[in-house]
């Protein structure tokens, strides 16, 4: 079909009446998540009840796991039917091998927050060593 015969007069563009043209945006791989957003991501799928305790077994040193086994059984991110998700997610290395972390996590208007301790081991792999939620206290682990 020669669209130079059916085209209005003055019209300059090659699409039919009605359509939208696509939009070619290049695709741009997302860059890889630093320790403590990777942390984030996973402790939020605990603590919102998506993922189980024992998920984070190998990624937790010390206290870190009787904490998460405290909050975990509450899910006190997974409120409301909205998904939780990372709002935001920063960290600060006080000393080598070290990152203390805080996101802000929101479930739809209602945004909390969670701070936690990576450290590296030897290994060089990191391990949560801490977590705390919204100022809440954790009941001492015995």
């Amino acid at each position: 079909m020669n669209t130079d015969r059916t085209r209005p007069a003055g019209r300059r563009d090659r699409t039919r009446p009605g359509t939208v043209p696509t939009r070619r945006t290049p695709h741009r791989p997302r860059p890889p998540l630093r320790p403590h957003q990777w942390f984030a991501e996973r402790l939020l799928a605990v603590l919102s009840g998506q993922r189980p305790v024992h998920w984070m077994l190998g990624h937790t040193i010390g206290e870190a796991y009787d904490q998460l086994a405290e909050l975990a059984p509450a899910s006190p991110l997974g409120v409301g039917c909205r998904r939780p998700v990372v709002r935001a997610c920063h960290g600060t290395q006080p000393a080598t091998g070290v990152v203390e972390a805080f996101a802000s996590i929101a479930t739809g208007e209602r945004v909390r927050a969670m701070a936690f301790r990576l450290e590296q081991g030897p290994d060089l792999r990191w391990r949560c060593a801490a977590v705390d939620l919204g100022g809440e206290r954790l009941p001492a682990v015995r």
